[in-house]
Parts: structure tokens; C-alpha cells; sequence
């Protein structure tokens, strides 16, 4: 075979053969097929899509290209979630450690951030020490000691993942269907778990812009999941304005844990609420999502969730402090609050360009590999539905770079709509695929 070909066949829109997939993808794996050739098969991909059966031999291919996890010596059931991404979707921070203290064990394996939207594993690695490349050994030993363990891709799970994720952010072949649908479950798939909470965003700050296109990739990932035996289900969420008020990857973590003490943004807890209600269902820790939800908020209120957290981070290498001091994280040089340019009702926020503002001012990647600046961000002070008065501070920008900070100003105030009518704030679950 040649890549070449194979290239050409998808460009044209004809349907790939299992043994074409399954030899462009491990061969780029093996280091013999070039990043360019790669980068242009994901291209024809984007263009052109793949059928129902060349997504699911994707998926197999990637999961299947290094190890396969057992997870069944640790418990009866281990749990999963996984967002399709977006921006300020700290979800996993405050969800894995809360199931968690509930007796749920939550093995996960998270990405870095991809285009516009934020990644996990850069968030956790804003904690001094953290360490996100287990071995295998260590990661089904953390699970079975501690209950919980977020991982990075390794060389020995979904490899084939992992290196395809790092090209596709810096070669504008983020957004489609089948690659995002592939990349998630071959690494869910491959890490073990029983039962998946697929977050699935849609809006301007997600890779899925319509409820359509959401719905489609939330049922072709349930189809594959439920393919190969597990219990899998899908929240669509909206994403036309940043989820809660932080956007960066340290200051997140400082509003993940505000929320785990019971004091976060009410639509973030709101969204975390559901989408670990739902991980509590699947795996039958209770029968209805009302049980459910009273579980959960015992367990932030009695400080369960807040020590799981603090348990997490210390099993993982990081200065677990952070809970009681969150300028143990870095901490941005330049702090400045953007002011409303008018009076009104914030009708909008384009979520999509709070996510480029902070990729702008360092705390996401241009280029494949490069480092991030985990102090950067913005957090915002209002949201769509709330009201401002001339001059009140409508976010504030933390940065390390004065030219960044001005380039961001500008384009963060264009990110925000005005009306002089009331207006309501969107849903945040938008549908439950079981």
C-alpha cells in the first residue's frame, strides 16, 4: 500500500478498506508514515467523512494499537466521563474526585488542549508536581489504592491516538465528527472503564456547532461503546458561552476547587451535578437521578469530595496544598480588568473567541509541542443574562505579556453581544442520550 493513494482515495470521498485504515494508521505510528502525509489524510477525512463502518474500524484500530486495559481485578465497576471539549470546561476536576469519594472507582485517560478549547491534562499540570504519564502498572495501582487516576496518553495506551491528537491541533483537523468520535473512544475503549459519560458540547465554543451535529457524534459514540460491551451514555450541553467563569488552565483549577467546597459558578456545579448523577446511574450506584443528586450533594457538603481531591493530587506527584492555597500555582504578572464598553443586558459571548483570546495570551498551543503558560486567562464577571452598567469590570485578564494583553482586550470585547431587553440565560443540558 501507499499513503499516497490511500490519501487520494478519501480525498475523492470513496470508502476506505478495514486493511487501508488500519495500515495508514499504525504505520504513522511506527514513525513510517511523515507528519505531512498524516496531516493530509486527516484533511480528506475532515472533507469528506467517513461511513458508520470506517469510524468504528478507526476507533478499533487506535484502541487496539497499544495495550488494552483489564480493569476488572480493581472493581465490579469503574467509571468514566469524557467531554468533547470546550472552554472553561474544568468538568473532570470537580466530577472524578466527587464520584470517586462516592466508592466508584474513576480510571480516565485525558487529553491536552485542542485549538480553542482547554485540555485536562494542561490544567492538572498547572498543580506543582503532578504527574500525568503513569506507567500502566501505576495507573491500575492508583486506581485499586485511591480510586481515582487522570492520565495522559502513553506509548502503551491508544498510541496511535496520541500522536494523531498532538497533529490534529496545530493542522485545523479538529472539527469532525468521525475523528473527534475515534479519538475519544479508542482511548476510552483502551483505558478499561465499564461505564461513560460522554459530555457532548455544542455552540460556538464547541467543535460541534449545532444540536444536529451534536446529536450525531453523542450516537455514534454510543453505538461504539455500546459495540463492544459497555454501559455508555451521552449529555449534550450547551457551549455558546464559557462554562462557569474561569478560562486558563491555573485558574480553573482554582475554580474547580472553590466548587468542591461548595462555592462555584451555579452553572458549572449545575452541569457537574448532571453529568456525575448520570456516571452514578450507569454504573447502579442508585436508582434514579433525584437519589442520585442527594448522594452527590452530601458529599461536597461534608468535605468527602473536597479530600478526594486533595488524596488525588497527592497520589499523582502534586503539591496537594493547592486546596488550602491556590498561589501555590503559578500566578500571572499582569492582572487588569476589562470594562464594559456600554450599559445593558449581556445578550452573548462568543465562547469560540474567549477560547482563541486565551490561546492568544499563552495558555494554549500555536504550534505541535509547544509550552503553555499555565498563570494566563481570563475570568469573567458577567454572563449572558446579567446586566452591567457602563464601566464595571465584565472580565479580568490575567497575563504575562503586555502586547498579549492588549491584543486580548480587543478581541474579548468583541466576543460580548448587548441587548436592552431582558435576557434569558441558555439552557445547560440540552438532551440525555441513555
Amino acid at each position: 500500500m501507499r499513503a499516497v493513494d490511500i490519501i487520494r482515495r478519501k480525498r475523492q470521498g470513496e470508502e476506505l478498506t478495514r486493511d487501508e485504515i488500519e495500515w495508514i494508521v499504525l504505520d504513522f505510528t511506527r514513525g513510517e508514515i511523515p507528519d505531512y502525509q498524516m496531516a493530509a489524510w486527516m484533511m480528506a477525512v475532515v472533507w469528506r467523512g467517513m461511513s458508520e463502518r470506517e469510524t468504528l474500524d478507526l476507533t478499533m484500530t487506535m484502541a487496539h494499537s497499544g495495550d488494552m486495559l483489564d480493569l476488572s481485578s480493581i472493581a465490579p465497576v469503574v467509571v468514566d466521563k469524557h467531554s468533547t471539549g470546550g472552554v472553561g470546561d474544568k468538568t473532570t476536576l470537580f466530577v472524578a474526585p466527587l464520584v470517586a469519594c462516592l466508592g466508584l472507582p474513576v480510571g480516565k485517560m485525558s487529553g491536552r488542549g485542542l485549538g480553542f478549547s482547554g485540555g485536562t491534562l494542561d490544567k492538572l499540570e498547572a498543580i506543582p508536581g503532578f504527574v500525568a504519564n503513569l506507567t500502566r502498572e501505576q495507573f491500575l495501582e492508583q486506581v485499586k489504592r485511591h480510586g481515582i487516576a487522570v492520565i495522559g496518553q502513553s506509548a502503551d495506551l491508544a498510541p496511535a491516538d496520541g500522536k494523531m491528537y498532538a497533529l490534529r491541533d496545530v493542522t485545523a483537523t479538529v472539527e469532525s465528527l468521525p475523528l473527534i468520535a475515534s479519538s475519544i473512544m479508542s482511548k476510552k475503549i483502551a483505558a478499561g472503564a465499564d461505564a461513560i459519560v460522554l459530555d457532548v458540547k455544542v455552540g460556538s465554543g464547541a467543535f460541534m456547532k449545532t444540536e444536529e451535529e451534536a446529536r450525531a457524534l453523542a450516537e455514534t459514540m454510543v453505538a461504539i461503546g455500546r459495540g463492544v460491551g459497555r454501559q455508555v451514555a451521552a449529555v449534550i450541553s450547551d457551549m455558546e458561552q464559557p462554562l462557569g467563569n474561569a478560562v486558563g488552565n491555573a485558574l480553573e483549577v482554582a475554580e474547580a476547587i472553590d466548587a468542591l467546597r461548595g462555592h462555584g459558578p451555579a452553572d458549572f456545579v449545575e452541569h457537574c451535578l448532571v453529568i456525575a448523577s448520570e456516571m452514578l446511574l450507569l454504573a447502579g450506584a442508585c436508582d434514579n437521578v433525584d437519589a442520585a443528586r442527594t448522594m452527590l450533594l452530601q458529599a461536597i457538603d461534608s468535605g468527602q469530595a473536597t479530600a478526594k481531591f486533595r488524596e488525588w493530587i497527592g497520589a499523582q506527584g502534586g503539591d496537594a496544598g493547592v486546596v488550602d492555597d491556590v498561589g501555590l500555582m503559578a500566578q500571572a504578572r499582569l492582572v487588569e480588568d476589562l470594562l464594559s464598553p456600554q450599559s445593558g443586558c449581556v445578550a452573548a459571548i462568543n465562547a469560540m473567541q474567549v477560547g482563541l483570546a486565551t490561546v492568544a495570551l499563552g495558555a494554549g498551543r500555536e504550534k505541535k509541542g509547544e509550552a503553555i503558560d499555565h498563570a494566563v486567562g481570563v475570568v469573567l464577571k458577567r454572563k449572558v443574562g446579567d446586566r452591567a452598567k457602563k464601566g464595571e469590570p465584565l472580565l479580568t485578564i490575567h497575563a504575562n505579556d503586555e502586547r498579549r494583553l492588549d491584543e486580548a482586550k480587543e478581541a474579548l470585547l468583541g466576543a460580548y453581544a448587548w441587548s436592552d431587553m431582558p435576557v434569558q440565560a441558555p439552557a445547560l443540558i440540552l438532551e440525555v442520550i441513555r
